[in-house]
């Protein structure tokens, strides 16, 4: 990373970037809620959702409703589970517009299988499109790459390039 695209990351005014950083939050809280309705209270309806899990083929998924059957299924096995932001880098978009941005999270999940009582963490990264609606931001876009895990599906995957 030279030092203008490092520039970037930190142009993005200070409300903005409190306002990314609660939808983030309120993201961790609704899914270690397992609360799936209320996605919706946070992504467009037609947010596209690329998943890429590294151990299974790309796919899409498209708004909120699909994201929480999605996630609601994968977790469900789960008798623990905790969604933790780790970092949060946001920028402006590169269209210009103060009502969109850009978001870099790295994230990790703590989970417990409830069959085995087998402790594993699974990290990634989100690279999300944001968009503000009457002062509120909302995910537009979001792609999702698995960095490692452990436990017995683990391993440790390729870091994405920008």
């Amino acid at each position: 990373m030279n030092r203008r695209d490092m520039d970037d990351w930190t142009q993005l005014d200070d409300a903005s970037h409190v306002g990314i950083t609660r939808l983030l939050a309120a993201y961790a809280d609704t899914v270690t809620r397992r609360a799936w309705n209320e996605l919706v209270h946070l992504f467009r309806p037609d947010c596209q959702i690329q998943i890429d899990t590294v151990t299974r083929p790309v796919f899409m998924l498209t708004g909120p409703d699909e994201l929480g059957r999605f996630v609601g299924d994968a977790v469900e096995r789960f008798d623990f589970f905790e969604f933790v932001v780790l970092n949060v880098l946001s920028r402006p978009h590169p269209d210009g517009d103060p009502d969109r941005a850009l978001a870099r999270v790295h994230m990790c999940e703590i989970r417990r299988l409830a069959a085995s009582e087998e402790w594993s963490t699974a990290y990634g990264r989100y690279d999300d499109d944001l968009e503000r609606v009457d002062g509120r931001w909302w995910f537009a876009g979001r792609r999702y790459r698995s960095l490692g895990r452990t436990g017995a599906d683990g391993g440790v995957f390729p870091i994405p390039a920008d």
